[in-house]
């Protein structure tokens, strides 16, 4: 069953962000992740957003996206952000393929 990372970034120092942001894409690819939304355009329908921006992640099943997670690489790469916003992440499982073709 595919996962989903979710992430909702404030970033506030975008030049010490800009580290993070170039190595993360080649751990995410490594552990099995593919990128879904990363940097587009973003049109709040309700609620109020603010500055944040939306990142998300598709991974093959909750079990790769925590290898990602808690990798050497990512722990590593994460330390490169501390400091420079306010983020919230969620792991969310989606649906098997098999309830997705019999809602069609």
């Amino acid at each position: 069953m595919p996962a989903y990372v979710v992430v909702e970034a404030r970033i506030h120092d975008r030049e010490r962000f800009a580290a993070y942001a170039r190595r993360v894409p080649e751990i995410v690819a490594q552990y099995g992740g593919e990128y879904l939304a990363l940097g587009g355009a973003q049109e709040v329908l309700e609620g109020d957003w603010g500055e944040s921006r939306v990142v998300l992640h598709r991974w093959p099943d909750a079990a790769s996206a925590r290898r990602f997670w808690q990798s050497p690489e990512y722990v590593e790469a994460k330390a490169l952000r501390a400091g420079t916003g306010e983020f919230r992440v969620i792991l969310v499982e989606g649906l098997a393929e098999e309830t997705l073709e019999g809602g069609r």
